[in-house]
């Protein structure tokens, strides 16, 4: 994730939570993570990318700190409704859906039509690439034969499939950590107000 980040952002470093869930698949490790995330203690930072999709812990550090915290399932649908495109989320969680559907709707132009499943164990898919990509990219063919026009690939560790996918889509991806790092160098580069 900080290597995809990092294309984009010119100095950047990663923190990964001592505790906590290794890969968030449910509601209640959403909010394991958001108290793991909005109680770490920070040095002085330009900005913060909550790079699990929920976004977990984003609103408590962006009331902690004095930079800009973005989080990357915000960012990837602000930026896929750009337009007022249709858009869709692809991701590998189930069980998030609900949340997902919260986190989505009502960000940016474009209309939200929901979420599309890879088949299969979202662990056992991570540990196969190839596998993974097979089924996003079936998710995402059922998202485009609903009507949405781009697809967000949910999820901060699926960000390398989202990266080889991108080619083969046959809706544009938006890919959350890209989204969530151009919206921090928009914000930092448009200075204090960009808060």
């Amino acid at each position: 994730m900080v290597a995809i980040a990092g294309t984009i952002l010119p100095q950047i470093e990663g923190w990964t939570a001592p505790g906590g869930p290794g890969m968030i698949v449910t509601p209640e490790a959403l909010d394991q993570a958001a108290v793991l995330v909005g109680q770490t203690p920070l040095p002085a930072l330009d900005g913060v990318i909550v790079a699990a999709f929920g976004d977990p812990g984003r609103e408590t550090l962006a009331q902690r700190l004095t930079c800009p915290v973005v989080g990357i399932g915000a960012a990837a649908a602000i930026e896929a409704g750009i337009g007022g495109r249709r858009f869709a989320v692809v991701t590998t969680t189930p069980q998030l859906e609900a949340r997902i559907d919260a986190l989505m709707r009502g960000r940016g132009d474009g209309a939200y039509l929901g979420c599309h499943f890879a088949q299969g164990d979202a662990l056992g898919l991570m540990a196969e690439p190839e596998r993974l990509d097979a089924a996003l990219l079936a998710a995402i063919e059922e998202a485009a034969r609903a009507g949405a026009e781009a697809a967000i690939i949910g999820g901060g560790p699926l960000g390398e499939a989202a990266e080889r996918l991108a080619s083969i889509s046959p809706v544009p991806l938006v890919a959350p950590i890209r989204a969530a790092a151009r919206a921090l160098l928009h914000r930092l580069e448009a200075g204090p107000d960009g808060r």
